[in-house]
């Protein structure tokens, strides 16, 4: 049997005295909501509060993806203006990983004064995390080929001493986890330079020697450092290189960084993973990934114990990213440029294929889109922000007021789709 209930309900303008509705026991009740037109209370699945999750990449060189985040927000607005915005910045391993994670996990980030592939003094940093003690690092950051563009590559001296700085600062400060991307590289040193900065001891003939790559050679034994703490490293990478043979780190990464001498820096890369096997016990010099940044997938699997994933698979599982994605009623994504690379592993791609298969909307905002039909069939809509007759230099200059000006332009659009 039905009842009836006398409540009072709050109305702009004339409120009635009383308002009886016919309720039934067991069934969801109904009630009056912000988005919900007129003086007639609806039902909460008709009314409720729309959910916009922003999960965009970097726009490179212009703005990081939390500033890129903003600015879709502002442009939503027009078509949305009672939606909830979840803005989560995202990357997939490599520039920018680092920050944008750190935004997203709401941590702060940490100077630290390193080294760069070459050995100059820089300051870099890392995110960290206080309430998982978790550190976010980029390789790049102090490793990277960016840093050391003014001066002549020579991969014979270059080396990854500098993440290794990195790394040890973080474990320092108390990290129990560590997240790295690895992209960028300007070594090839297989991570000499990580396993010497963390306290690696090399011996030659029962004496201990710090080797460089032209010397390591003639190491002939390595042990682990009894001090290193017990952590987990998990690594970003989206290549599948091992580290020797045609597709190894040298002959396919090499050439990018001054190597000429497949031979002499091969020797030296299995000579390195003859020791691991020997006196650490492991050998990861197949294993797909062992390859990237120069080797330094290896190295750090075999002196860290560090294990590799997607760089866009490490991002969405450390933001919550699936049950974010399930929580949205639209989906936007987006980054400097989508084209067919982005099919690649990218983040904005990786972001679209996770909300079709939850079955949300998904659209993509970019500097510029190629027209390819493989590309738009990830999205619903994709809206490139810059005019054609626009320069490149003044577009990037003006990103987010054009990535504002693109958003409301599709209002109508965005609220059809929805």
């Amino acid at each position: 049997m039905g009842m009836f209930l006398k409540v009072k309900l709050r109305f702009k303008g004339a409120e009635p005295d009383n308002l009886k509705l016919r309720l039934h026991p067991r069934k969801s009740s109904v009630v009056a909501h912000s988005d919900c037109k007129g003086k007639t209370p609806a039902p909460r699945s008709s009314c409720r509060t729309m959910r916009i999750l922003i999960a965009n990449d970097k726009f490179k060189g212009s703005l990081p993806a939390e500033k890129a985040g903003f600015h879709i927000k502002n442009g939503l607005e027009m078509a949305f203006p009672r939606a909830n915005f979840d803005l989560c910045p995202i990357a997939d391993g490599g520039e920018g990983t680092a920050l944008a994670m750190t935004t997203a996990l709401a941590g702060e980030w940490t100077p630290c004064a390193t080294q760069d592939a070459h050995g100059r003094p820089i300051e870099a940093g890392f995110g960290w995390v206080a309430s998982s003690a978790t550190a976010i690092m980029e390789m790049s950051a102090a490793s990277g080929l960016a840093i050391v563009q003014d001066l002549k590559l020579n991969p014979l001296t270059a080396s990854t001493l500098g993440t290794g700085i990195l790394i040890k600062s973080a474990l320092g400060k108390g990290a129990r986890r560590i997240l790295i991307g690895i992209g960028g590289s300007a070594t090839n040193d297989a991570g000499l330079g990580v396993a010497l900065s963390l306290g690696y001891k090399f011996k030659k003939t029962g004496q201990a020697f710090i080797p460089t790559l032209e010397t390591v050679l003639e190491a002939d034994q390595i042990e682990k450092p009894a001090t290193l703490p017990l952590f987990e490293l998990i690594v970003a990478c989206d290549v599948d290189n091992p580290l020797l043979g045609p597709r190894g780190a040298t002959r396919v990464y090499g050439p990018q960084k001054g190597v000429t001498d497949f031979t002499w820096f091969e020797q030296r890369h299995e000579h390195l993973a003859d020791l691991a096997r020997r006196d650490l016990g492991i050998d990861p010099r197949d294993m797909p990934g062992a390859g990237a940044a120069g080797g330094l997938g290896f190295g750090l699997m075999a002196f860290l114990g560090g294990r590799l994933v997607s760089g866009f698979d490490m991002v969405a599982s450390q933001v919550g990213l699936e049950a974010r994605v399930a929580a949205a009623d639209l989906v936007v994504t987006g980054e400097g440029r989508l084209d067919e690379q982005s099919l690649q592993g990218k983040g904005p791609v990786g972001v679209a294929r996770l909300a079709r298969r939850l079955g949300k909307k998904i659209i993509g905002v970019a500097g510029s889109v190629d027209d390819s039909a493989a590309l738009r069939a990830q999205f619903d809509l994709l809206i490139p922000i810059k005019p054609a007759a626009m320069p490149l230099a003044e577009a990037m200059r003006r990103t987010g007021e054009l990535i504002e000006t693109a958003v409301r332009a599709h209002a109508a659009t965005l609220r059809a789709l929805s």
